[in-house]
């Protein structure tokens, strides 16, 4: 009889985490993606400890191995024998960058439209003068979409083909994504100035 897959807790995800991710920054977007992605879980009905799991270790081989994002993290996970439907999800947020994995399960499509969302809320959150995302409301941020070179790196194609995989609109996308993050402020340093 095969062996079942193994069905990591939070802890074990946040370990393997921060073995292979030592950069700060990538960790609070780790954290930031998992408290999006629990929020999509409870908006989908999903389960929200394998969404947020799957949100917080996706960028796992991003520090250490960037010309192989995704395939190395594919063989991390596949050693620690994680169940391969959570793996599948998160080669499925490289589509069309570094994967062939298209996303097809709602989970999927939550985690490729969102990834790329964050660092955007994130760029938005830390020019204002607050620094917290409590405060930050849709449209500062499709204010800040039309200005081409800020937050670059946050691309914009990737986020609308993700809102359209899921039939919403950027909007509500990006309400998600700030409710979401909210969830997790104070683990990515998004709550907001020191009193």
């Amino acid at each position: 009889m095969p062996r079942q897959p193994h069905r990591p807790n939070r802890e074990e995800a946040l370990a393997l985490l921060h073995e292979y991710v030592e950069n700060e920054n990538l960790r609070k977007h780790a954290l930031a993606v998992e408290g999006v992605m629990r929020h999509m879980a409870r908006k989908y009905d999903g389960e929200e400890d394998a969404w947020g799991i799957i949100g917080l270790i996706h960028d796992l081989d991003w520090e250490k191995f960037p010309e192989r994002h995704c395939t190395m993290t594919r063989q991390i996970l596949e050693e620690h024998e994680w169940p391969s439907d959570w793996i599948r999800a998160v080669l499925s947020h490289g589509w069309g960058l570094c994967t062939d994995v298209q996303p097809e399960s709602t989970l999927e499509k939550c985690l490729f439209a969102v990834d790329e969302l964050t660092g955007l809320v994130t760029a938005c959150v830390l020019v204002r003068p607050s620094r917290s995302v409590h405060d930050l409301k849709p449209k500062s941020v499709k204010k800040k979409w039309k200005v081409r070179n800020f937050a670059a790196g946050a691309d914009r194609e990737i986020i609308r083909k993700g809102a359209d995989m899921l039939g919403v609109s950027l909007d509500e996308l990006i309400a998600d994504v700030i409710a979401g993050m909210r969830d997790a402020a104070a683990d990515i340093g998004l709550d907001g100035n020191a009193v």
